[in-house]
Protein backbone atom coordinates (compact mmCIF):
# COMPACT_ATOMS: atom_id res chain seq x y z
CA UNK A 1 0.00 0.00 0.00
CA UNK A 2 3.03 2.43 0.71
CA UNK A 3 4.68 1.75 -2.29
CA UNK A 4 1.15 2.03 -4.07
CA UNK A 5 0.75 5.58 -2.38
CA UNK A 6 4.65 6.64 -3.22
CA UNK A 7 4.11 5.58 -6.88
CA UNK A 8 0.79 7.80 -7.35
CA UNK A 9 2.33 10.60 -5.54
CA UNK A 10 5.42 10.53 -7.42
CA UNK A 11 3.14 10.65 -10.68
CA UNK A 12 0.90 13.43 -9.11
CA UNK A 13 4.45 15.62 -8.44
CA UNK A 14 5.58 14.62 -11.66
CA UNK A 15 2.32 16.24 -13.83
CA UNK A 16 1.57 19.19 -11.39
CA UNK A 17 5.36 19.84 -12.07
CA UNK A 18 5.27 19.19 -15.73
CA UNK A 19 1.57 21.79 -15.83
CA UNK A 20 3.95 24.66 -14.18
CA UNK A 21 6.58 23.76 -16.63
CA UNK A 22 4.40 24.24 -19.67
CA UNK A 23 2.64 27.42 -18.18
CA UNK A 24 5.82 28.98 -17.60
CA UNK A 25 7.04 28.93 -21.21
CA UNK A 26 3.31 29.61 -22.57
CA UNK A 27 3.77 32.46 -20.75
CA UNK A 28 7.31 33.69 -21.30
CA UNK A 29 6.15 32.98 -25.24
CA UNK A 30 3.29 35.14 -24.95
CA UNK A 31 5.53 37.89 -23.27
CA UNK A 32 8.07 37.64 -26.09
CA UNK A 33 5.26 38.06 -28.95
CA UNK A 34 3.94 41.17 -27.16
CA UNK A 35 7.00 42.87 -27.03
CA UNK A 36 7.70 42.09 -30.18
CA UNK A 37 4.30 43.16 -31.16
CA UNK A 38 5.09 46.31 -29.16
CA UNK A 39 8.38 47.20 -31.37
CA UNK A 40 7.30 46.82 -34.55
CA UNK A 41 4.20 49.24 -33.80
CA UNK A 42 7.34 51.90 -32.04
CA UNK A 43 9.20 51.06 -35.47
CA UNK A 44 6.56 52.10 -37.68
CA UNK A 45 5.48 54.72 -35.76
CA UNK A 46 2.11 53.31 -34.54
CA UNK A 47 1.08 52.60 -38.38
CA UNK A 48 0.26 49.01 -37.16
CA UNK A 49 -1.55 49.14 -34.07
CA UNK A 50 -0.15 48.41 -30.58
CA UNK A 51 -1.66 45.76 -28.07
CA UNK A 52 -3.72 48.24 -25.94
CA UNK A 53 -5.45 49.67 -29.13
CA UNK A 54 -6.33 46.20 -30.52
CA UNK A 55 -6.91 44.64 -27.29
CA UNK A 56 -10.07 47.53 -26.89
CA UNK A 57 -10.86 47.15 -30.30
CA UNK A 58 -11.29 43.47 -29.84
CA UNK A 59 -12.84 43.17 -26.31
CA UNK A 60 -15.43 45.50 -28.44
CA UNK A 61 -15.86 42.88 -31.44
CA UNK A 62 -16.24 40.14 -28.70
CA UNK A 63 -18.91 41.98 -26.22
CA UNK A 64 -21.60 42.27 -29.65
CA UNK A 65 -20.45 39.25 -31.46
CA UNK A 66 -23.31 38.09 -32.82
CA UNK A 67 -25.75 40.96 -33.32
CA UNK A 68 -27.48 40.97 -36.62
CA UNK A 69 -29.33 43.42 -38.27
CA UNK A 70 -32.23 42.28 -40.51
CA UNK A 71 -32.41 45.11 -42.67
CA UNK A 72 -29.04 44.39 -43.69
CA UNK A 73 -27.52 41.07 -44.17
CA UNK A 74 -23.65 41.98 -44.10
CA UNK A 75 -24.20 44.19 -40.92
CA UNK A 76 -23.28 41.32 -38.34
CA UNK A 77 -21.45 40.95 -35.59
CA UNK A 78 -17.81 39.41 -35.66
CA UNK A 79 -19.06 35.57 -34.24
CA UNK A 80 -21.15 35.44 -37.44
CA UNK A 81 -18.51 35.90 -39.80
CA UNK A 82 -16.31 33.87 -37.58
CA UNK A 83 -19.19 30.91 -38.04
CA UNK A 84 -19.29 31.14 -41.66
CA UNK A 85 -15.15 30.44 -41.73
CA UNK A 86 -15.83 27.67 -39.69
CA UNK A 87 -18.50 26.01 -41.75
CA UNK A 88 -16.90 26.28 -45.03
CA UNK A 89 -13.75 25.18 -43.53
CA UNK A 90 -15.77 21.83 -42.31
CA UNK A 91 -17.02 21.17 -44.57
CA UNK A 92 -14.32 21.71 -47.20
CA UNK A 93 -11.92 19.38 -44.75
CA UNK A 94 -14.48 16.79 -44.58
CA UNK A 95 -15.45 16.60 -48.56
CA UNK A 96 -11.03 16.38 -48.60
CA UNK A 97 -10.82 14.18 -46.23
CA UNK A 98 -13.25 11.56 -47.20
CA UNK A 99 -11.25 11.43 -51.00
CA UNK A 100 -7.60 11.48 -48.89
CA UNK A 101 -8.04 8.53 -47.12
CA UNK A 102 -9.63 5.57 -49.22
CA UNK A 103 -7.50 7.03 -52.00
CA UNK A 104 -4.25 7.17 -49.57
CA UNK A 105 -4.52 3.58 -48.77
CA UNK A 106 -5.31 2.19 -52.26
CA UNK A 107 -1.75 4.07 -53.19
CA UNK A 108 -0.19 2.37 -49.89
CA UNK A 109 -1.49 -1.36 -50.45
CA UNK A 110 -0.56 -1.25 -54.28
CA UNK A 111 3.00 -0.47 -55.43
CA UNK A 112 1.87 0.64 -59.22
CA UNK A 113 -0.75 2.69 -58.14
CA UNK A 114 1.59 4.60 -55.90
CA UNK A 115 4.12 5.01 -58.96
CA UNK A 116 1.62 6.21 -61.30
CA UNK A 117 0.13 8.52 -58.57
CA UNK A 118 2.79 9.85 -56.63
CA UNK A 119 3.95 11.95 -59.38
CA UNK A 120 0.73 13.52 -60.24
CA UNK A 121 0.11 14.21 -56.48
CA UNK A 122 3.95 16.00 -55.96
CA UNK A 123 3.13 18.41 -59.15
CA UNK A 124 -0.30 19.10 -57.98
CA UNK A 125 0.66 19.67 -54.32
CA UNK A 126 2.81 22.72 -54.63
CA UNK A 127 -0.26 24.75 -56.08
CA UNK A 128 -1.05 27.67 -54.71
CA UNK A 129 -4.71 27.93 -53.05
CA UNK A 130 -5.31 31.10 -55.35
CA UNK A 131 -4.79 29.25 -58.52
CA UNK A 132 -7.39 26.59 -57.16
CA UNK A 133 -9.97 29.03 -56.00
CA UNK A 134 -9.65 30.94 -59.46
CA UNK A 135 -10.13 27.75 -61.51
CA UNK A 136 -13.05 26.83 -59.20
CA UNK A 137 -14.55 29.97 -59.82
CA UNK A 138 -14.38 29.34 -63.28
CA UNK A 139 -16.02 26.26 -63.22
CA UNK A 140 -18.18 26.66 -60.62
CA UNK A 141 -19.38 30.41 -61.38
CA UNK A 142 -19.65 31.06 -57.76
CA UNK A 143 -17.16 32.39 -54.95
CA UNK A 144 -18.70 29.90 -52.08
CA UNK A 145 -18.55 27.18 -54.24
CA UNK A 146 -14.71 28.01 -55.44
CA UNK A 147 -14.21 28.69 -51.64
CA UNK A 148 -15.07 24.88 -50.55
CA UNK A 149 -13.28 24.01 -53.92
CA UNK A 150 -10.12 25.73 -52.64
CA UNK A 151 -10.32 23.98 -48.76
CA UNK A 152 -10.94 20.50 -51.07
CA UNK A 153 -7.82 20.54 -52.74
CA UNK A 154 -5.88 22.01 -50.31
CA UNK A 155 -6.38 19.52 -47.21
CA UNK A 156 -5.96 16.73 -49.60
CA UNK A 157 -1.98 16.07 -49.19
CA UNK A 158 -1.32 15.98 -46.27
CA UNK A 159 -3.69 13.49 -45.29
CA UNK A 160 -3.05 11.56 -48.84
CA UNK A 161 0.51 11.43 -48.39
CA UNK A 162 0.53 10.75 -44.60
CA UNK A 163 -2.25 7.67 -44.93
CA UNK A 164 -0.62 6.39 -48.19
CA UNK A 165 2.86 6.48 -46.09
CA UNK A 166 1.54 4.64 -42.75
CA UNK A 167 -0.31 2.03 -45.60
CA UNK A 168 2.76 1.09 -47.10
CA UNK A 169 4.35 0.39 -43.89
CA UNK A 170 2.68 -1.93 -42.40
CA UNK A 171 5.02 -5.13 -41.65
CA UNK A 172 5.38 -8.07 -43.57
CA UNK A 173 4.35 -10.14 -40.38
CA UNK A 174 1.21 -8.27 -40.05
CA UNK A 175 -0.17 -9.07 -43.61
CA UNK A 176 1.33 -13.02 -42.95
CA UNK A 177 -1.75 -12.75 -40.07
CA UNK A 178 -4.08 -11.75 -42.52
CA UNK A 179 -3.08 -14.15 -44.83
CA UNK A 180 -2.90 -16.70 -41.96
CA UNK A 181 -6.42 -16.35 -40.79
CA UNK A 182 -8.20 -16.16 -44.56
CA UNK A 183 -8.96 -12.64 -43.81
CA UNK A 184 -11.27 -10.72 -46.27
CA UNK A 185 -10.14 -7.61 -48.00
CA UNK A 186 -12.76 -5.80 -45.49
CA UNK A 187 -11.56 -7.51 -42.34
CA UNK A 188 -7.92 -6.75 -43.51
CA UNK A 189 -8.51 -3.12 -44.24
CA UNK A 190 -10.85 -2.73 -40.65
CA UNK A 191 -8.13 -5.13 -38.70
CA UNK A 192 -4.92 -4.78 -39.61
CA UNK A 193 -4.43 -1.83 -42.43
CA UNK A 194 -6.18 1.11 -40.77
CA UNK A 195 -5.21 0.07 -36.83
CA UNK A 196 -1.74 0.16 -38.09
CA UNK A 197 -2.00 3.71 -39.81
CA UNK A 198 -4.30 5.16 -38.05
CA UNK A 199 -1.72 7.37 -36.38
CA UNK A 200 -0.61 8.73 -39.30
CA UNK A 201 -3.98 8.91 -40.98
CA UNK A 202 -4.62 11.63 -37.67
CA UNK A 203 -1.14 12.98 -38.22
CA UNK A 204 -2.30 13.99 -41.82
CA UNK A 205 -5.74 15.66 -40.40
CA UNK A 206 -3.89 17.49 -38.38
CA UNK A 207 -1.85 18.70 -40.76
CA UNK A 208 -5.02 18.98 -43.44
CA UNK A 209 -6.59 21.15 -40.66
CA UNK A 210 -4.38 23.68 -40.07
CA UNK A 211 -3.77 24.05 -43.98
CA UNK A 212 -7.90 24.59 -44.29
CA UNK A 213 -7.79 26.81 -41.53
CA UNK A 214 -4.79 28.93 -43.27
CA UNK A 215 -5.96 29.14 -46.47
CA UNK A 216 -9.32 30.35 -45.94
CA UNK A 217 -8.23 33.49 -44.80
CA UNK A 218 -6.98 34.25 -48.09
CA UNK A 219 -9.75 33.00 -50.21
CA UNK A 220 -12.45 34.92 -48.70
CA UNK A 221 -10.61 38.72 -48.95
CA UNK A 222 -10.60 37.34 -52.89
CA UNK A 223 -13.89 36.32 -53.22
CA UNK A 224 -15.75 39.17 -50.95
CA UNK A 225 -17.89 36.78 -49.09
CA UNK A 226 -19.42 36.76 -45.01
CA UNK A 227 -16.26 35.31 -43.36
CA UNK A 228 -12.97 36.36 -40.97
CA UNK A 229 -11.02 37.01 -44.16
CA UNK A 230 -13.40 39.47 -45.94
CA UNK A 231 -13.83 41.20 -42.61
CA UNK A 232 -10.06 42.06 -42.24
CA UNK A 233 -10.35 42.70 -46.62
CA UNK A 234 -12.95 45.56 -45.54
CA UNK A 235 -11.41 46.86 -42.73
CA UNK A 236 -8.31 47.09 -44.52
CA UNK A 237 -9.94 49.23 -47.18
CA UNK A 238 -11.47 51.15 -44.48
CA UNK A 239 -8.57 52.14 -42.41
CA UNK A 240 -9.43 50.10 -39.35
CA UNK A 241 -6.19 48.12 -38.69
CA UNK A 242 -6.94 47.64 -34.87
CA UNK A 243 -9.70 45.34 -36.90
CA UNK A 244 -7.28 43.57 -38.77
CA UNK A 245 -4.94 42.74 -35.95
CA UNK A 246 -8.04 41.84 -33.95
CA UNK A 247 -9.27 39.03 -37.10
CA UNK A 248 -5.83 38.18 -36.62
CA UNK A 249 -5.84 36.82 -33.03
CA UNK A 250 -9.34 35.70 -33.47
CA UNK A 251 -8.28 33.45 -36.49
CA UNK A 252 -4.99 32.02 -34.28
CA UNK A 253 -7.25 31.07 -31.57
CA UNK A 254 -9.32 29.44 -33.45
CA UNK A 255 -6.27 27.53 -35.06
CA UNK A 256 -5.07 26.88 -31.81
CA UNK A 257 -7.53 25.03 -30.46
CA UNK A 258 -8.33 23.11 -33.88
CA UNK A 259 -4.55 21.83 -33.58
CA UNK A 260 -5.31 20.84 -29.92
CA UNK A 261 -8.08 19.24 -30.51
CA UNK A 262 -6.79 17.23 -33.57
CA UNK A 263 -3.19 16.80 -31.06
CA UNK A 264 -5.61 15.03 -28.54
CA UNK A 265 -6.98 12.44 -30.76
CA UNK A 266 -3.38 11.89 -32.00
CA UNK A 267 -2.35 11.03 -28.65
CA UNK A 268 -5.57 8.81 -28.33
CA UNK A 269 -4.33 6.34 -30.67
CA UNK A 270 -0.42 6.77 -30.11
CA UNK A 271 1.56 2.98 -30.74
CA UNK A 272 2.48 3.57 -26.60
CA UNK A 273 -1.16 4.37 -25.65
CA UNK A 274 -2.01 0.44 -26.83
Amino acid sequence: MRSQAYKLLVLDDSFLMQTVRNAFYFVCGMCALLLLWSWVSHATLNEIPGVTKTWAVFKTLYADAFYFNPENAADEGIGWKLWDSIQRVLLGFTLGSIVAVPLGMIMGSNKMLMNILNPVVQILRPVSPLVWFILGQIALKSSPGALIFMIFITSLWPTLINTSFGVASIPDDHKNVGKAFGFSTWKYVTKIAIPFAMPHIITGLRLSIGIAWMVIFAGEMLSGDSGIGSFAWESYNGGNYENILSALLIIGLVGVLLDKGFSALQQSFAYDKK
